[in-house]
């Protein structure tokens, strides 16, 4: 019998950490991978509307025969990362970890407040890079690992209210490429998943007034929705893309290139 192509996107026995994960692109990517079997830890922030949208993902993927648990922690927080890395871990090994929190303070580049750079060099690349410290060297040692960093368009094509956000994702997108040289060789993936313009709760008083001229750019014709990122996400998490490392994968409806 021939082996069904689709085994490879299995992630049975993989423990799986998805940052940000309790609503948009986060929680679409986690159900994604909890859908094709992995153990999901659900990280949020910490505050009580987010610990109750975490648990909420957490009962969903449960009541569908999975396993998950949420993880409170505030990345501006010093030893953030190294502290959601051992918590995470003491539950269980973290196969698969999908860098998707992060803050925009959008404002013009001559408000910036030390404040507000501090905070999003906090949130979007301190704690990111001490959950990389932390858990990226135990990947290497079991041979297996994926690492996915949610980027942006604004890694290349910053909005000029979003100095200090886009120059954080164009520093994410340079650290993938970095570790994707380092660990390619031991079974470790690194790359960095970039949407487009993708409809969130965070955009869409911008997208009221934006959005249908951002619409015009767009060869797809239509704003993004959360669940565009998920099939994406599957593939470089899983063995179905073991030979992909250190791409930067636009899911924008080919604005890129528009």
């Amino acid at each position: 019998m021939l082996p069904n192509a689709f085994d490879r996107f299995r992630l049975n026995n993989r423990t799986a950490l998805v940052t940000g994960a309790r609503r948009e692109i986060g929680r679409a990517i986690a159900l994604a991978l909890a859908d094709a079997g992995a153990r999901l830890a659900i990280h949020h922030a910490g505050t009580a509307e987010e610990a109750a949208d975490a648990e909420d993902v957490v009962l969903q993927i449960e009541k569908s025969g999975g396993t998950a648990r949420a993880f409170g922690q505030d990345f501006a927080l010093d030893n953030a990362g190294h502290s959601l890395a051992a918590a995470v871990s003491a539950w269980s090994p973290v196969d698969i970890l999908v860098l998707n929190a992060s803050i925009e303070l959008p404002e013009p580049y001559d408000a910036i407040t030390r404040e507000r750079f501090d905070r999003q060099i906090a949130v979007n690349l301190r704690s990111p890079l001490e959950l990389l410290q932390a858990l990226v060297p135990p990947m290497d040692a079991r041979a297996w690992g994926r690492v996915v960093t949610i980027g942006s368009v604004q890694q290349v094509r910053p909005h000029p209210q979003m100095m200090v956000y886009a120059g954080t994702k164009a520093a994410q997108l340079n650290w993938s490429w970095n570790l994707a040289r380092q660990f390619g060789g031991q079974g470790v993936t690194v790359n960095n998943l970039a949407p487009g313009a993708i409809l969130t709760a965070r955009n869409r008083a911008q997208m009221a007034t934006e959005g249908e001229a951002l619409v015009q750019r767009i060869p797809a014709g239509r704003l993004g929705k959360p669940d565009d990122l998920a099939g994406a996400a599957l593939l470089l998490c899983s063995d179905a893309g073991a030979y992909i490392n250190g791409v930067n994968l636009y899911v924008d409806g080919g604005r890129a290139i528009a």
